[in-house]
């Protein structure tokens, strides 16, 4: 918790929730998955470095069907949720990978509750990374992808398979 807080301290960012604007605080976060180099570089940079990380998005997609597709579909059409596969964002700060955060974390409106006392730091940025790989437009629309990114990406086309052995920086977590 402290190295959390020391995190939270230091960055330059401030989350903020989605609806009322209050500064969101991260001590109500499920302990497990606060320390990862993942969430440690997030908090720092307000750039989620699982995005198009083939060792985060099978995890990622396994959370975001038990958790989120409910609500938002399983390809993120929406259903009773909006969609979050497309370039329309109920929530334009939602278009940056803070803001993406700050709505999962601290909710939004109807029945979108905080995620922080369901998921870990590190799931939700698992989350966000596939439902990055959701997008189903044009990679110039995906403005949360580095300029490399957008270069190699195809619009998600359906059943992808993640090999558990991908390299990347969730490979190195204990299961």
């Amino acid at each position: 918790m402290a190295a959390l807080a020391a995190v939270a301290q230091t960055s330059a960012i401030t989350f903020r929730n989605t609806i009322t604007g209050e500064v969101l605080d991260f001590n109500d976060a499920l302990p497990e998955g606060r320390d990862t180099p993942g969430v440690k570089q997030f908090l720092a940079t307000g750039k989620n470095p699982y995005n198009e990380d083939p060792s985060c998005l099978k995890t990622g997609e396994q959370t975001f069907l038990s958790a989120c597709s409910g609500c938002h579909g399983h390809l993120g059409e929406g259903k009773i949720g909006p969609g979050l596969n497309d370039s329309y964002w109920t929530y334009p700060q939602n278009e940056t990978d803070e803001g993406l955060f700050s709505t999962i974390y601290g909710g939004a409106q109807a029945s979108m509750g905080p995620q922080y006392v369901n998921l870990s730091l590190d799931e939700m940025l698992q989350v966000m990374a596939w439902v990055r790989h959701l997008f189903k437009e044009e990679p110039e629309k995906a403005v949360w992808y580095t300029p490399e990114q957008r270069k190699k990406f195809k619009p998600y086309a359906g059943h992808e398979t993640f090999p558990d052995d991908s390299p990347g920086l969730c490979r190195t977590k204990s299961k």
